[in-house]
């Protein structure tokens, strides 16, 4: 039977190719790719990963190649990711710690996880998650989808995360222990040198009303430094690797498959493939 990979994307902006790498290795390979955002809208792609020749300041060089541009573009044009499912409706929040019945409720939304795990973990061979700026904003610290990938940890399953979406990975962890998932773990991510200083940008924005409110938004440099997050995650027997200097910098410390920025994307690809057919558990350090 053919692979099947859950892939959750951004509903304020993904970046293509960080989408279309993994893409177009995994269906190639006859892998089956379902996608899922956190309202069910669909997902854009960041204008600067359809724009050709765009030059990124920090590595100062051109990251969008016509190659990934045209790609980008149309799959963004295309109904693939029209209908997306929608992770609200399919997990509950945790309730409120001080709400009434806290036990009770608690013990009930367990429940309801496991059995959104047996619907969007069991069916699936391996979590998806590629980044760029939009996941800041309704990925990164999304209970909803702290809790999906708590359900590939706990079923041993592979969960590959790219750039910025490598901290839903360091927040992700139980309410019990609160230790991240990824303590004791080697993983890359976006470096330090490799941020913005300014115009950090989303596709799309909404309001309280949850409508798009059809504008773009450049908030600056990014809300957080991810480096330094995922060096206190991992913790002394964990190691975070930037790579910085190099092209590539892709980690593989099984379950989690990380990649630090654009130009890891396809290698991603090709790692969940060697992961899930030739059974690779470590791969980068």
């Amino acid at each position: 039977m053919a692979k099947r990979i859950l892939v959750v994307l951004s509903e304020w902006g993904y970046w293509g190719e960080e989408l279309i790498g993994p893409l177009d290795v995994l269906t190639k390979a006859g892998y089956q790719l379902d996608f899922m955002t956190p309202f069910g809208r669909k997902p854009p792609a960041l204008p600067p990963s359809m724009e050709e020749g765009y030059f990124d300041p920090p590595l100062h060089k051109v990251v969008t190649d016509a190659h990934y541009a045209k790609r980008t573009t149309e799959v963004h044009e295309s109904t693939l990711l029209n209908s997306p499912i929608n992770l609200s409706e399919k997990i509950s929040l945790m309730p409120y710690f001080n709400g009434e019945n806290f036990g009770l409720e608690l013990a009930a939304f367990h429940e309801r996880r496991e059995e959104f795990w047996q619907e969007f973990v069991d069916p699936y061979d391996a979590l998806l998650l590629p980044g760029g700026s939009g996941p800041m904003a309704d990925m990164v610290n999304n209970e909803r989808l702290h809790n999906l990938i708590l359900g590939y940890v706990n079923r041993d399953k592979l969960i590959a995360a790219e750039c910025y979406c490598v901290t839903c990975l360091a927040f992700a962890r139980e309410w019990t222990d609160r230790k991240s998932i990824i303590w004791g773990k080697n993983v890359t991510g976006h470096a330090r040198e490799y941020d913005y200083k300014e115009n950090t940008g989303f596709a799309q924005m909404y309001g309280f009303d949850g409508e798009p409110m059809n504008t773009t938004a450049n908030f600056g440099p990014p809300f957080y430094p991810l480096e330094y997050i995922l060096r206190d995650a991992t913790g002394p027997k964990g190691k975070y690797h930037g790579g910085v200097g190099k092209n590539l910098s892709t980690i593989l410390d099984y379950p989690f498959l990380t990649g630090r920025s654009t130009q890891d994307s396809a290698l991603v690809g090709e790692l969940v493939r060697k992961v899930l057919e030739d059974g690779l558990r470590r791969y980068g350090w």
